[in-house]
């Protein structure tokens, strides 16, 4: 995440979810630093032992103002969301324009999703391409996007005391296999002709002549009476001669 982000210098920082492993890479360098914990979670104490400042909020309306944070982050967050997608538009809603945010989430493919004594083993997986079309489809345009924790979820000796070692083998023996899925998105107000956050046309409607309709009412009065005669009828038929038709009885 340094790598990516940086320190942060005088930035806004929110993370959202389970915080508190990753606030302190940029507590000491950002303006703000805030760890906001979805109340489906659990209760949390408003500081933690690092001094990071912790808050618990309902996950479908943070209490943030909109465009307030520059650097967003949703740790563990979209598996345990009673609606993701709620979640992630509040992120949208808080971000500011051409802030950047990381999604980090159980990997569906990897052995730590089906890991019961993990937390990796509870909530929804997801891919990489599931992620990667969720924020396309939430108005983000996605930067970047990696996964991570390649080694297996064992607590064997062996394996923790390597876990260095199992990274750089994973990323290039089975680079999509990571535990953790990680994308980064930028939100953009406006995206830009065939950029990725733009809205898919679901029908092609053929423009055509407009044909002239008469009311249904106007139609039924007319069917149903005889139209009135207008001053020019008048006229006419005070122009033609009268012929005097002879009855059966021979008056006229």
């Amino acid at each position: 995440m340094l790598d990516l982000w940086g320190p942060c210098d005088g930035m806004r920082v929110l993370g959202i979810g389970f915080p508190g492993p990753l606030l302190s890479l940029w507590q000491n360098d950002a303006a703000t630093c805030v760890g906001a914990v979805p109340e489906e979670i659990g209760p949390v104490r408003h500081t933690s032992e690092k001094g990071q400042i912790l808050c618990s909020v309902p996950e479908h309306r943070l209490p943030f103002p909109e465009g307030l944070f520059d650097r967003v982050f949703l740790l563990h967050a979209l598996e345990e969301a009673d609606s993701p997608r709620q979640l992630l538009r509040e992120a949208w809603r808080i971000l500011a324009p051409e802030g950047r945010i990381v999604v980090a989430v159980t990997n569906r493919r990897s052995m730590w999703s089906l890991a019961d004594n993990k937390p990796f083993g509870h909530g929804r997986p997801w891919t990489r391409q599931q992620l990667v079309r969720f924020l396309n489809d939430s108005l983000f345009q996605v930067t970047a996007s990696t996964t991570a924790v390649h080694m297996p979820p064992l607590d064997w000796r062996l394996i923790t005391g390597a876990s260095k070692s199992w990274e750089r083998a994973g990323e290039l023996v089975l680079p999509g296999l990571g535990g953790v899925v990680l994308v980064e998105a930028v939100k953009r107000l406006y995206s830009k002709p065939g950029g990725s956050a733009a809205a898919p046309v679901t029908k092609a409607v053929k423009a055509g002549k407009p044909k002239p309709v008469m009311p249904r009412k106007l139609a039924g009065r007319q069917a149903a009476q005889p139209v009135e005669n207008t001053a020019i009828d008048l006229l006419r038929r005070a122009d033609r001669p009268i012929r005097n038709e002879t009855t059966g009885a021979g008056e006229t």
